[in-house]
């Protein structure tokens, strides 16, 4: 049987590990969408492809980091932003990503986030939210909406979740922005827009999870989910962030955009700046 060359090969081959393909992500999962959006960024990147680095922690979203043809790094779970610290303090050259979950990020690695935030630590932190721990069975976190169903919450989560783009903001990071996997354009040139920018950066992708969260929430076939972005999602910019919390109610709208795009010294240029006074013998 002969295969036609145009099957054998994908336009970006250079930049995924085609070799590990099919991944492993369920059928109606956004990571797919995810991953696609983060190479449409990486071929639009100022910076060549071999400064770019990946870093991930544990989950599902995790995985990202071993289908991207770049020096990747697979973390321990909540410590993808330390170690992304470590590796652009050893090396300012590089562009260091860290792609990962909810989960991982914000519950386990929370402390991590808001410190990283606070520093302006020069790194871009892609997040996707899907609700829930999925890789690992579908426990609430963090980020899992009040009353949502999950597999250590059967009657509700009682919780109140983290407004993360309230949080990451407050802290002073100079980029923040929120997307749907709904909106691939919109999502591909945020990321874009995240590299460029001197000091911490956040994307939180909303994405659906269609085996851990949707079953239990009335979203089994990803297509609710993603209609339920359709339908409630709303695009403002100027949003009031202490009012952005998610709760996936049907009255209830999810606000996208890109909410904080403003300049700060970054870590590095403030360290750099305590040094040359200190040395320059500066009082």
């Amino acid at each position: 049987m002969n295969i036609p060359v145009a099957a054998t090969h994908h336009p970006r081959d250079t930049l995924l590990r085609s070799e590990r393909f099919p991944h492993i992500w369920c059928p109606g999962c956004g990571l797919g969408i995810v991953l696609r959006s983060y190479a449409e960024a990486l071929e639009a990147s100022k910076t060549p492809l071999a400064k770019h680095i990946t870093v991930s922690g544990i989950g599902c979203t995790g995985r990202s980091a071993g289908y991207v043809n770049l020096d990747s790094y697979h973390t321990t779970h909540g410590r993808a932003i330390p170690f992304a610290t470590g590796m652009k303090l050893a090396n300012p050259e590089l562009k260091v990503a860290v792609i990962s979950g909810d989960g991982d990020l914000t519950t386990i690695g929370g402390n991590h986030l808001i410190h990283a935030a606070r520093r302006n630590v020069d790194i871009t932190v892609l997040l996707v939210n899907n609700f829930n721990y999925g890789m690992t069975g579908g426990q609430f976190g963090a980020t899992t909406p009040h009353a949502a169903r999950t597999t250590t919450s059967p009657y509700g989560n009682y919780e109140t979740p983290f407004n993360i783009p309230h949080i990451v903001a407050a802290c002073g990071a100079p980029y923040v922005a929120r997307w749907t996997t709904l909106h691939i354009r919109q999502l591909r040139q945020s990321i874009e827009r995240a590299f460029e920018v001197e000091g911490f950066s956040l994307v939180e992708i909303i994405s659906p999870c269609p085996q851990g969260y949707g079953k239990k929430n009335g979203y089994a076939e990803a297509v609710k989910e993603m209609d339920h972005f359709m339908r409630h999602a709303i695009v403002d910019h100027d949003a009031d962030l202490s009012k952005v919390g998610i709760t996936m109610a049907q009255d209830d709208p999810i606000v996208v955009g890109n909410f904080v795009d403003k300049k700060r010294p970054s870590y590095a240029a403030g360290r750099q700046e305590v040094l040359a006074r200190k040395l320059g013998g500066s009082k």
